[in-house]
């Protein structure tokens, strides 16, 4: 009896719950991978580098994973994407089971797989787009980041519990099974091919020019160009909000595992709740930029307050607000550009996107790490001068209390940058300036 292979929501659906496993497995990794860090050096510059080594790689090589994700066959291309992020999580393993794992290490590895998750982003989104019908795009978003944050609420504190007793390990080994599921789940779907569009076909070349294509794509339509100019700014400073999310806990709890794994739990608790609404709503049917702009404002706003308090119940609840809103912005923007890009070019110009949007991140992330550790850490773990004397009125004195005033600074300009949006002509009508893909 030959085995006919799922297609459609049904072939979506399984890919989906296979990265929902995989990422559960990738959350524990990088929880375990933070506390060794954290206890090996307690600086926030060594933890930022690793997520720059990380990000580099994907900023860098976007442009040409995305020309051959549109040559290749889209699973063949997040089957890669996989093995490559197995690889380096293998060599971590062999490292620290001989002891020999040092911090360097996880730059070079952080790299390598860089570059081969840089293939599955605009794999994943292009074949979600040949595989499910255009009124499902948002909501089939929204799954993603239920995927995504339903693993974080689980990963940080499993990886807690069984630190002690699996040690880092331990949990890598239980990351790589979870790959192996999520390659299993590729591996007995069907996702189509998408059809050539006249675009398609025109744009076709060598190698450098359709890696360069995305850039022409994006360019010659201003009003995709600011869309993603917001999240060009806002995740800069999304990125060193990252960096001290994490080290500003520790700070400010004496190294509190558990404190740290219940703040990220209760925060995808949010995301989880956020991607649960947008999937039951299916989100804005019309002007979706407004869900990707007053997600913006409201997420910043939200993160605010985190860096002006403390405590699990102080960090819980504006963490859990601010995770709220995220999956509106994410589905909505989505959503868009699915709608307005043909399937065919998704890859090239989806990995541009990608580029534009992240190409930032590894500036925040190597400004975070040296503004925290020697500037203002040392000026509020004893208030001197006039001003920071006046902050320290919100902002408490001591360990964590640098890194919460340079959070909130950051989170305030996100903020300013959906409000931005909606002063934007070209933003704010997006979706009328652009016509869908497949209209007359």
């Amino acid at each position: 009896m030959k085995f006919s292979k799922p297609t459609g929501m049904k072939a979506f659906t399984i890919v989906w719950f296979g990265q929902l496993i995989s990422l559960t497995g990738s959350g524990m990794s990088f929880f375990a991978l933070t506390i060794w860090a954290w206890e090996k050096t307690g600086q926030v510059t060594a933890l930022a580098l690793v997520g720059f080594f990380g990000l580099a790689p994907q900023v860098i090589f976007s442009p040409i994973a995305g020309a051959l994700v549109d040559r290749w066959n889209r699973k063949t291309s997040m089957i890669i994407s996989d093995l490559g992020t197995a690889f380096g999580m293998l060599v971590v393993l062999i490292l620290f089971s001989f002891e020999a794992l040092e911090i360097w290490h996880l730059y070079i590895i952080a790299m390598i797989s860089g570059i081969f998750q840089t293939f599955q982003w605009p794999a994943y989104s292009s074949a979600i787009s040949v595989m499910i019908p255009k009124n499902q795009f948002t909501r089939s978003s929204a799954m993603i980041s239920l995927a995504e944050w339903g693993s974080g609420i689980w990963a940080p504190v499993l990886a807690a519990a069984l630190l002690g007793r699996l040690k880092l390990s331990g949990i890598i080994i239980i990351d790589l099974i979870t790959m192996s599921l999520a390659i299993f789940a590729l591996l007995i779907i069907k996702i189509p091919n998408p059809k050539r569009s006249i675009e398609g076909e025109q744009s076709q070349g060598s190698i450098w020019q359709e890696s360069l294509f995305g850039f022409k794509y994006i360019l010659a339509r201003p009003s995709l160009l600011g869309l993603q100019m917001v999240f060009f700014f806002g995740n800069f400073f999304a990125a060193i909000i990252f960096t001290l999310n994490n080290p500003m806990i520790l700070a400010r709890t004496g190294n509190n595992a558990t404190i740290l794994g219940s703040v990220q739990s209760i925060s995808a608790i949010g995301g989880v709740i956020g991607s649960l609404i947008i999937t039951a709503w299916g989100g804005f049917k019309v002007k979706r930029v407004r869900g990707v702009l007053f997600g913006w404002i409201f997420s910043g706003l939200f993160l605010v307050f985190v860096g002006i308090g403390q405590g699990l119940v102080w960090w819980g609840i504006f963490f859990f607000l601010s995770s709220l809103v995220i999956p509106l912005v994410n589905s909505s923007n989505q959503a868009i550009w699915q709608s307005k890009v043909p399937p065919d070019l998704q890859g090239r110009v989806f990995s541009v996107r990608r580029l534009i949007a992240q190409i930032v991140n590894p500036l925040g992330l190597l400004i975070a790490g040296p503004l925290a550790d020697n500037v203002f850490e040392p000026a509020f773990l004893t208030p001197k001068n006039e001003i920071t004397v006046f902050l320290s009125h919100w902002f408490k004195p001591g360990p964590g209390g640098g890194m919460g005033l340079l959070l909130s600074m950051a989170a305030l300009m996100i903020v300013v940058v959906g409000i931005y949006g909606f002063f934007s002509s070209k933003v704010r009508n997006v979706e009328t300036i652009i016509p869908d893909f497949d209209s007359e």
